[in-house]
């Protein structure tokens, strides 16, 4: 594990810094952080750090894509930046929208026990499969051991919740814990119960929602107590206090509510899927790996987990538990094809870790970066998808990922092993077509040519033009204050500081696109020069304020012609540096860039040599 310990190192450095992380967890590939301040971490950086795979926000969370080792990064980063993995968050000052708060709390929430729950399903499908193949009887002692072993932490889930739901709350975990036993306690479980005259029978082993939100409402109140209840009994005092209050009401009210929203949330899923599966099958399947992308998965889910939790069969797990294998083999062809050997390294083990689930590797690392292969595995998802859907094949049990998740279409009633065979039907043909299409389609990036060239053959380089789109003091790229710009991860270029208020089209050519901040505006030359011109630094920030942009995407521009005009006074005012970087993006594509040597310029001046 120690070997990742400058991994941990540099990436602490590089969110900001300890002092910047409210709290740190993981999943299966990603460290999720909650930071102070978002902007202090450096992207670009990370993103190009051996052993980080890429760099994800959403849900309000600041995900670095680590893979597989996840586990092991993630101690050294609590060592490093003095986070104990059991404590509590700090206090999150920073502004959430309630989308992001919600998708935070989940996956605080859910997070820390999912690996455990799917080695415990893949427990109890190996038990189905065993009794399948004879190997014991359901009524003999193994099959029963065996199945208290997988099927414990379902049972019981509901205290393991409790103590992830006051923990992310801030509340004291151990008093989430008690909440979660006492709802687990076989005296009031399945039994009628009269309170004030009306009966009720309720079960909450194995549930969800009705422990989260029992423990939400205790969170509040325990603070509450803790300010007037005297320090001398406080430890003691509190705690009953407000289990006497939470548990009474949980029980009664919001346990009872929070079960049938569960079941009418999955009701509603299964309903629409019954109603259509083929088609579900293919939007789903095709969108999934879209969902993993963004990090919002795992609250899809829910619905699924809590059928899978009470013992009901799923079919929209079902539909989604093979999809990864669609980006295993389109990895796979591009393994086999590419004669590229950094990509043949990268993608090896991205496609051995997508065969047991886990595809960030392969989506961050491979197929993301060359868009199309990317849209491949969509298809060949949605082509999983749509055959489960067409078989009507359920998930039976919470399992693994990838190959692990098999056993849990196993039918553990009828000890039937059918769900397996269609499943095994529906990811040979999304392979199939997956890697026909991604071995037909791939070709490596631009070949190194020089190799193939003859030593004694002359070569002709050719030159580009670039001219200047602004007025102002000329900033050679390595002394702008974005490390982005300046150690040239975007690209070769110079920068210039205005004095003109106006941005003009250094070349002939066409718009690319126009940020919708106005910001920034990307072109390409009618030569193939992609150029980025970066009005100011963090000025993304304006939210387009004092820009104004005279042209749009897919427009065809003269050398010369107008494109946007901004505020220097008022963005100065606000405290915005203006250095505007012009990149030209695919430096890859020339031999060299020249700046030229000038301290100052004007509108049309030479600015950018290309060597081609």
């Amino acid at each position: 594990m120690r070997k990742y310990e400058e991994l941990a190192i540099e990436i602490v450095k590089q969110v900001g810094g300890k002092e910047n992380i409210i709290s740190l967890g993981h999943c299966v590939t990603r460290l999720r952080f909650n930071l102070k301040d978002e902007s202090l971490a450096n992207d670009d950086v990370l993103k190009n750090m051996d052993g980080v795979v890429t760099v994800m926000k959403a849900g309000g969370q600041y995900q670095v894509v680590i893979g597989n080792h996840v586990p092991d990064v993630y101690k050294l980063v609590n060592e490093v930046a003095g986070i104990s993995a059991d404590s509590a968050p700090a206090e999150n000052n920073k502004k959430m929208s309630f989308q992001d708060k919600f998708f935070d709390i989940v996956s605080g929430i859910m997070m820390p026990s999912i690996a455990i729950l799917s080695a415990s399903g893949i427990i109890k499908g190996l038990n189905t499969l065993l009794v399948i193949f004879g190997a014991y009887a359901m009524d003999s002692s193994y099959y029963v051991l065996v199945n208290a072993i997988g099927d414990g932490m379902f049972f019981f889930f509901p205290v393991i919740l409790g103590y992830n739901t006051a923990n992310k709350l801030k509340a004291n975990p151990f008093l989430g814990m008690v909440i979660g036993a006492i709802l687990c306690h076989p005296s009031i479980n399945g039994v009628d119960l009269t309170f004030f005259g009306h009966t009720m029978n309720v079960t909450y082993t194995t549930s969800v929602l009705p422990v989260i939100l029992i423990v939400a409402l205790a969170a509040p109140l325990e603070r509450f107590f803790n300010k007037i209840v005297p320090d001398v009994v406080k430890t003691f005092i509190v705690p009953m206090l407000v289990l006497l209050i939470v548990v009474p009401i949980g029980f009664t009210l919001i346990g009872p509510a929070a079960n049938m929203i569960g079941t009418v949330i999955g009701q509603a899923i299964n309903a629409i899927i019954v109603f259509s599966p083929v088609l579900a099958g293919i939007v789903v399947g095709g969108l999934w790996q879209v969902f993993v992308l963004f990090g919002v998965h795992m609250v899809i889910l829910i619905p699924s987990l809590m059928n899978l939790l009470s013992g009901k069969p799923d079919l929209f797990m079902a539909l989604i538990t093979g999809v990864s294998f669609a980006q295993t083999a389109v990895v796979f062809a591009i393994w086999m094809k590419t004669k590229n050997r950094k990509l043949k390294n990268i993608a090896f083990p991205a496609w051995i870790s997508g065969v047991f689930g886990v595809t960030e590797p392969a989506i961050y690392g491979v197929t993301l970066p060359r868009i199309k292969m990317f849209i491949i595995s969509c298809i060949g998802g949605a082509v999983y998808s749509a055959i489960i859907g067409f078989f009507g094949t359920q998930m039976f049990t919470m399992a693994g990922m990838g190959i692990f998740a098999l056993p849990g279409m196993m039918d553990p009633v009828k000890n039937s092993a059918s769900g397996v065979i269609e499943a095994g039907i529906a990811i040979v043909a999304a392979m199939v077509v997956s890697f026909v299409l991604a071995y037909a389609m791939f070709k490596d990036d631009k070949v190194d040519e020089v190799n193939a060239v003859k030593t004694n053959e002359k070569i002709e380089v050719k030159k580009d033009m670039l001219v200047a789109p602004i007025k102002g003091d000329v900033i050679p790229l390595s002394e702008v204050s974005d490390s982005a710009f300046s150690q040239g991860i975007i690209g070769n270029g110079i920068a210039i500081n205005p004095k003109e208020g106006k941005v003009f089209s250094p070349c002939d050519g066409t718009v690319l696109t126009v940020f919708p901040t106005k910001h920034a505006i990307g072109l390409i030359s009618d030569n193939g020069s992609e150029i980025l011109i970066h009005i100011g630094m963090d000025t993304v920030k304006l939210e387009g304020e004092h820009f104004v942009t005279h042209v749009e995407e897919g427009q065809k521009i003269k050398k010369g012609q107008l494109l946007v005009e901004f505020d220097i006074d008022a963005i100065k005012g606000k405290g915005y540096s203006l250095e505007t970087p012009v990149i030209v993006t695919n430096t890859a594509d020339f031999l060299d860039i020249i700046p030229m040597e000038t301290k100052q310029t004007t509108v049309g001046d030479e600015l950018l040599t290309l060597l081609t």
